[in-house]
Parts: structure tokens; sequence; C-alpha cells
């Protein structure tokens, strides 16, 4: 994670916390509230646990998500979108409206039938 210290532009500081293939992934895996790792895992195809907890503590770095461990046993860890988390969520939101309508505009919707995404048709 290299973060620079010389911004000329706010969306140059958003780019580098959310930039990569997984963070805005799993932000949207978030949207309905706390998680485990292990619904996170199964509900992001092709992500490994060790870049799943590496992206996870690079968004808790940033204040976007939290960790919250349960008492007991066995260990059980949710991981919840901050009020920072949800800001960004409603960005993420608008990004996959607009991947939704490419994929329409361009008859690619066999991914969304396949995920249960809809779309208009």
């Amino acid at each position: 994670m290299k973060i620079r210290t010389d911004y000329t532009c706010p969306l140059e500081i958003v780019h580098d916390i959310i930039k990569g293939k997984w963070k805005t992934i799993i932000i949207f895996q978030m949207r309905a509230g706390s998680v485990s790792l292990s619904q996170l895992e199964k509900s992001i195809t092709g992500i490994s646990q060790k870049m799943l907890l590496q992206q996870l503590n690079e968004l808790r770095h940033f204040g976007l998500v939290t960790k919250e461990n349960a008492p007991g046993y066995p260990l059980h860890v949710d991981y919840s979108l901050t009020e920072r988390g949800k800001q960004i969520l409603k960005a993420i939101e608008i990004m996959q409206e607009v991947g939704i309508d490419y994929m329409v505009e361009h008859h690619l919707t066999n991914s969304l039938e396949q995920k249960g995404i809809c779309y208009p048709k």
C-alpha cells in the first residue's frame, strides 16, 4: 500500500485509497451490514483469503472498515463499514449502475443474469 504525500486534488486521495481490483467489490459486498470473513470470501469470486485480509487491512487503515471480534469460541470476526465507508459505498453504487448500463448496451448481460443482478430489459 503506497500512499503519496503530495496530492493536488482530493480525488487523488480517494483513488489511492480504493484503487485495485478488490476494494470496491469488498465495500459493495458489505452494503447490507456486518459480514464475516468467510461470507466475504464466498461472495467474491476469485479472491484468495490472503488477498482479502490484505485488502480489509488497508480499508481499515483508511477508516472505511471496522473489525469486531466476537467473544467466545470459535473465534468469530465481523467486518462492517464505517461512516466514511458508507460515503464511499454511495459512489460505488453509482459506479455499479454505470457498469450495468454499459453491459446492457453492449449485450453483456449473461454475467448479470448469472449473478442475479437486475437490469433494465
